[in-house]
């Protein structure tokens, strides 16, 4: 499926503050199906290996969460060859001793989104493929282990329940998620990697959590759009020291159960 694009196996998702992640990178514009991914793709090095990276926001930050064309922007990192997505994004803590500045690499998602179009089979192919573990294993080991090494305090497992916003929670709704047990609250996890999936693609989240979402667990101010890209800005360089040692020792991703994800439907 290389459609004559450049080849590279290192996906990256991003969002604000990752711009200039790569050493060096060339434009790429993928035509895909679906209509345009979020912006261009900046295809380059980071760690001496081929990285392409996309800022799901578009580099200026201009498409909100519910506005982002996920499809568009998951076939077109299959159509540059990619075979490994590692996707940071920031997100609320649901639990008082998830504390902004460390992160969290996600073995579970909640779906609370709506009208958000979330598969690629809505023609006359019905196919069922299941999320039931819906990250890559390999991907979340290695994750964990590059954040440690990067000296940051790292959960090694939580449950993300992604929100449609752009709102952020209520207090009620956000008691309701911490009830639930549930770890850490987004926007974007949703369907980005339902539809990896169903491409059969290895995916992994890494969660940045930048603040306790309505403040109801930790007795805290309720979250601002200010004070998310505040703690961000500050953390960025822990996420980029994050990224850098995946792609430079990135794994194999050929015995991942997601590259299975198909199988029996064609």
């Amino acid at each position: 499926m290389s459609s004559g694009y450049p080849q590279v196996s290192i996906g990256i998702f991003g969002g604000s503050g990752l711009y200039a992640l790569l050493d060096a990178y060339n434009e790429v514009h993928v035509e895909t199906p679906y209509g345009p991914p979020s912006d261009a793709f900046m295809v380059g090095t980071l760690s001496g290996k081929s990285v392409a990276f996309l800022p799901r926001h578009g580099r200026t930050h201009t498409i909100a969460p519910h506005k982002i064309n996920y499809r568009a922007n998951l076939w077109a990192m299959q159509a540059l060859g990619v075979t490994g997505i590692i996707a940071p994004s920031a997100v609320g803590s649901l639990q008082a001793d998830i504390h902004p500045g460390s992160m969290v690499v996600c073995d579970q998602y909640v779906d609370r989104t709506t009208g958000r179009v979330d598969t690629f089979y809505d023609g006359d192919q019905v196919v069922h493929v299941s999320p039931a573990d819906p990250y890559c294993p390999l991907l979340r080991e290695h994750a964990i282990a590059a954040a440690t090494k990067a000296g940051i305090t790292v959960h090694q497992n939580g449950t993300l329940v992604v929100i449609n916003g752009p709102r952020f929670s209520t207090k009620a709704e956000s008691q309701w998620f911490t009830s639930n047990g549930w770890h850490v609250i987004g926007m974007t996890g949703y369907p980005e990697a339902m539809l990896a999936r169903e491409l059969a693609m290895p995916y992994v989240n890494i969660s940045l959590v930048t603040d306790f979402d309505a403040g109801v667990v930790a007795g805290v101010e309720p979250v601002s759009h200010s004070e998310v890209m505040r703690v961000f800005a500050e953390n960025i360089g822990n996420v980029r020291n994050v990224l850098s040692l995946m792609v430079a020792d990135f794994p194999d991703t050929t015995s991942s159960p997601a590259r299975r994800a198909l199988d029996g439907h064609h």
